[in-house]
């Protein structure tokens, strides 16, 4: 194993990013001088950024350093998605403590180059510095959009529909699986992880996809969605954070949540409420977004999008409809950061 020390600041920075390569002609100048270089060709610049923190946002019992690269860049690219926007560059900035080798901190690298490839973005730059503590991971995403194109939380209107892409609470159960399986280890070593036939969950917690193709198919089907947000704090949360900012109320119907098969065996086993998984679970990093009336023929025979709901007037408050005709009043229950 080789230590950190050997190679210093710049060694290091030259030996992980000498073969990301670059996708977009916006990338004038990247990794190598004081700053990067960018050309926004006549459109709007997104900038979003997200901290992975060691021992608050991943456990490294069960988190192997490949995944952690790769999730670090696609939980920032969702937030530029989640803008109707698309993502062309990233920084990426690491805190390391002395326990990370040279070896360690190339396996994470090897995963954003992995996301970078797959999402084509382009590595432009960060830093890097030693941590008392354990590892923290900080990546900038920068993305570009048409003015008229971007979209905001607060934009959702009564009589709105409210969509999501893909389903949701299979993250949550996956956290909920590694955890039981590290409980089990520190108890006895001996124990052999019991994850088979648990690949979905699993990868949904540990390597998550962002949703570029929602954003393709709406450039391609002419939809520019009224709110939009993505899926990281639960749908209860997430969504009650498009009506606080667009100062409205929503209904949304229980039968019309999607649930993967694999989610809701598993928490059913758990003896959790799959609904509840999916309302406050999070990391799915799926889109939730409100839509025109006239738009509803657009999405109707999308495989990947469901009409779950409809944005109401605030005095209506924020509301399930359960599957028995039960109504409640949402409430955010997700992730809290503090």
């Amino acid at each position: 194993m080789t230590p950190i020390s050997s190679l210093g600041e710049f060694g290091l920075i030259s030996k992980l990013t000498a073969g990301f390569p670059k996708f977009h002609s916006s990338t004038i100048k990247g990794v190598g001088d004081d700053s990067a270089e960018l050309n926004a060709g006549g459109k709007q610049i997104l900038v979003s950024t997200d901290l992975l923190v060691e021992g608050i946002h991943f456990d490294m019992m069960y988190t192997p350093l490949k995944h952690l690269g790769y999730k670090a860049v696609v939980v920032n690219l969702s937030d530029i998605y989640a803008m109707n926007a698309i993502p062309e560059q990233i920084t990426v900035s690491i805190a390391l403590s002395s326990k990370y080798t040279v070896e360690a901190v190339s396996e994470i690298y090897e995963g954003i180059l992995h996301a970078c490839n797959a999402y084509k973005v382009d590595l432009i730059g960060g830093d890097t510095t030693s941590s008392i503590n354990g590892l923290v991971i900080s990546v900038t995403a920068i993305g570009y959009a048409e003015k008229e194109k971007i979209v905001y939380r607060s934009g959702a209107k009564e009589g709105d529909l409210i969509c999501v892409s893909g389903n949701l609470g299979a993250a949550y159960l996956g956290l909920q699986l590694l955890e039981r399986e590290k409980r089990i280890f520190l108890e006895n070593s001996d124990v052999e992880p019991d994850l088979e036939d648990e690949d979905f969950l699993i990868r949904r917690h540990l390597k998550p996809e962002a949703r570029k193709d929602v954003i393709q198919f709406f450039d391609e089907m002419n939809i520019v969605p009224t709110a939009m947000i993505d899926v990281s704090d639960g749908l209860s949360s997430d969504l009650i954070h498009i009506c606080t900012q667009s100062k409205v109320g929503c209904e949304i119907q229980e039968a019309y949540v999607p649930l993967s098969e694999e989610m809701y065996q598993r928490a059913i086993k758990f003896n959790l409420d799959p609904i509840t998984c999916a309302l406050s679970g999070g990391e799915d990093y799926e889109l939730l977004f409100t839509i025109d009336n006239e738009d509803e023929t657009k999405v109707a025979d999308h495989p990947d999008i469901q009409i779950i709901g409809q944005v109401v007037n605030i005095s209506e408050g924020k509301t399930l409809m359960t599957k028995g005709g039960n109504k409640h009043q949402l409430t955010a229950q997700g992730w809290k950061h503090f």
